[in-house]
């Protein structure tokens, strides 16, 4: 009855008609990120925060998480059409849906694509809807110890799992910790690493190095492919948007089994929307009576993926909200949103702002059901943006992020740490290290060190109160396991050579 309550009186935020207003923009803002190649929700989080100054922080947050969710719908398009997914998490999506596309089945598997998206979505908020009131007061629980061990395991697990290599994502992780250290320590009020620079004693901003990771290094990176790549063929959406009785009925059960892949794979920090369709993926082919027809166009193989990182986006928010940690890159952003507007996530969320939380998951229905409307009828519109130039799309991002920049604070400084940190961002890419990472070290550092320097104020110094409790044991050997896992996979996976 408790959870019902609030789940109603989120309805009566999140149906107020400014809330409405931003959800729609956030889906269509989603939508239209997904659908052009390269440019993900990271990025247009980050150029949207500073331009939301001023803004009800409840409606805000709406936008940005509509945005995160919607870019999942987006992603299949060009995943379909040009066998370039628009999101990371989409390229599984590409493996059947451009097959299908070349076969002449472009709409079935685009109306799939949104039809399972859909589905999982609402599935996915249902069970955040179910688990948010549990897991909080299991972290009421938590102490400074306690937190300082979950924040390690979160940054553990997503060092070994993003990328290819587990070495460079812990290198990404250490740089953001290093970042994090910059400015005046707040218990002894000594400058750290400042270099005598009057802007870095607040420290590092997190949005000049989120647009300058994500927005501006994808405009470096972008030119550099405008250069190189030949555009690729796009086909065209013919005849109706729709699919036979045949393809939903494959299409019931792998999209229920990608849902429930997705919102658990979702759940655990680090894992992602990509992981989850992979492993979606693989589960339909196994289960499938007709394996040799996935990578052909088997309806299954779009259906499942997509699925899957659409319920991932759910499970994402569920230790985000709960506990005040992020999964990834976007989430990453979002919680530095939120600490932006002077909001913790985390157990206590639940308590001081239920108006803001439970308005936010309901908005996820909402959302949802506004994203369904806008795919299907809207489909060729959206295809048409597959044709904008990048000589207009990036100059406009490059601008977008300078103003956003330099509306701040109105400092000059902070352009050019947003340009080198965009240097950083494409030098990444180049050399294969993950971003996200480095985001989360940069969001979590300040927190973490303040939990660490608490839990040792209380144990006189002595390290033991890390593992003086079941949470922190547990915690502890799940770290051990995130670490050692990505060498025991590679020991175990034959050698193609």
């Amino acid at each position: 009855m408790e959870t019902l309550t609030h789940i109603l009186n989120g309805f009566t935020v999140a149906l107020q008609p400014i809330n409405l207003w931003y959800t729609f923009v956030g889906c269509f803002l989603g939508t239209v990120i997904g659908v052009l190649p390269g440019i993900g929700p990271s990025a247009t989080i980050a150029l949207l925060i500073p331009m939301t100054y001023g803004m009800e922080p409840t409606s805000a947050l709406i936008m940005m998480c509509g945005i995160f969710y919607g870019a999942r719908y987006g992603g299949s398009t060009t995943a379909i059409l040009i066998n370039t997914p628009g999101e990371a998490s989409s390229v599984m999506t590409s493996l059947d849906g451009y097959q299908m596309a070349k076969n002449g089945r472009a709409g079935a598997a685009l109306a799939i694509s949104a039809i399972g998206s859909f589905i999982a979505g609402t599935l996915g908020v249902i069970a955040l809807t179910l688990f948010a009131l549990p897991l909080t007061s299991l972290a009421l629980k938590f102490g400074p110890a306690e937190y300082f061990v979950l924040m390690f395991f979160a940054m553990t697990a997503v060092s070994s799992l993003a990328g290819k290599s587990p070495a460079k994502a812990m290198i990404s992780s250490l740089l953001g910790l290093m970042i994090a250290t910059i400015g005046i320590d707040m218990q002894s009020g000594q400058q750290r690493f400042t270099m005598g620079i009057m802007e870095l004693q607040d420290g590092v901003g997190f949005i000049i190095a989120v647009v300058g990771l994500f927005a501006i290094a994808e405009v470096f990176s972008a030119m550099e492919e405008m250069v190189k790549r030949i555009r690729p063929e796009i086909i065209r959406l013919k005849g109706s948007v729709w699919l036979t009785m045949d393809e939903w009925k494959l299409s019931v059960k792998p999209i229920l089994r990608g849902s429930v892949v997705g919102f658990v794979v979702g759940v655990l920090p680090g894992a992602g929307g990509t992981i989850a369709s992979i492993m979606s993926y693989v589960w339909e082919k196994r289960l499938s009576k007709h394996p040799e027809m996935f990578g052909k166009g088997a309806v299954e193989g779009v259906a499942g993926p997509e699925a899957a990182n659409n319920a991932d986006t759910a499970g994402a928010m569920v230790p985000l909200l709960t506990l005040g940690i992020p999964g990834g890159g976007s989430t990453a952003v979002m919680l530095g949103a939120f600490i932006m507007y002077g909001i913790q996530p985390g157990p206590m969320l639940f308590q001081n702002r239920p108006d803001l939380v439970w308005g936010l998951i309901d908005s996820m229905y909402i959302g949802n059901l506004m994203l369904l409307i806008l795919n299907i009828p809207l489909i060729h519109l959206f295809v048409r943006l597959l044709y904008i130039p990048g000589g207009i799309l990036m100059p406009l991002i490059m601008a977008i992020s300078a103003i956003g920049l330099f509306a701040l604070n109105g400092n000059t400084l902070e352009l050019f740490f947003g340009l080198m940190f965009g240097v950083l961002g494409y030098l990444f890419r180049k050399v294969d290290i993950p971003v996200a990472p480095l985001v989360l070290s940069l969001v979590l550092g300040g927190m973490m060190e303040q939990s660490f320097r608490q839990a040792m104020t209380i144990s006189n110094a002595n390290p033991i109160i890390f593992v003086s409790s079941p949470i922190c044991i547990a915690l502890v050997i799940m770290s051990i396991v995130s670490i050692c896992l990505p060498f025991i996979l590679a020991r175990l996976t034959p050698s193609k050579t």
